[in-house]
């Protein structure tokens, strides 16, 4: 004969006490925070630019020392950066601008947020409220770049929009939610 088990077992809570049963609360939705600040969307700007300035000079200290290897060494570099043969070199503006690039499509796609992002408690999402697609990232930024060409008028027209989105949140058919801040849907 088997022994009785002695442990408890517990019944699910009635259809009635599900909703005040805290395990069994949906967890908050993207819906439920609203449009971040522009303000704050500027800080996590300023945040990441000093993250991409540390990147760039990582990514032509690197470059430079390979260029340095191909030439025969640094002694030979050094008359071709005097003489500006090397300014404006179209293999270190490509690997720049896919560092950067890169920076932000891998924090957006992973995370939804980037690190001056997750210090000011915002995220990026899709429309739908999930994770950004790779399509996404490349039109996110993109777009970012158009609206700051535009002397930043497309993070501004967020003030006159009625979904407080920028114009490459509209383009991309992305959103950045406050996550310090939940609406009361009920």
């Amino acid at each position: 004969m088997g022994k009785k088990s002695r442990t408890k077992h517990h019944r699910a809570p009635s259809p009635r006490h599900a909703a005040e049963t805290p395990e069994m609360a949906s967890p908050p939705t993207a819906d439920t925070f609203p449009p971040a600040p522009l303000w704050k969307r500027f800080a996590a700007m300023f945040y990441d630019f000093l993250l991409v300035v540390a990147l760039s000079f990582i990514t032509t200290f690197i470059y430079l020392g390979a260029f340095a290897a191909k030439v025969g060494g640094f002694d030979k570099l050094k008359p071709l950066i005097e003489s500006g043969a090397t300014a404006g070199d179209p293999t270190l503006k490509t690997a720049l601008f896919l560092v950067i690039f890169f920076f932000f499509a891998y924090f957006w796609r992973r995370l939804g947020q980037t690190l001056g992002m997750q210090v000011w408690r915002i995220k990026v999402v899709s429309a739908n409220g999930g994770r950004l697609t790779w399509v996404q990232c490349i039109l996110r930024f993109f777009g970012a770049l158009l609206s700051l060409a535009c002397f930043g008028l497309g993070f501004f027209w967020s003030k006159w929009d009625k979904n407080g989105l920028t114009w490459h949140d509209r383009y991309a058919e992305t959103r950045v939610i406050d996550l310090r801040k939940a609406h009361d849907h009920t």
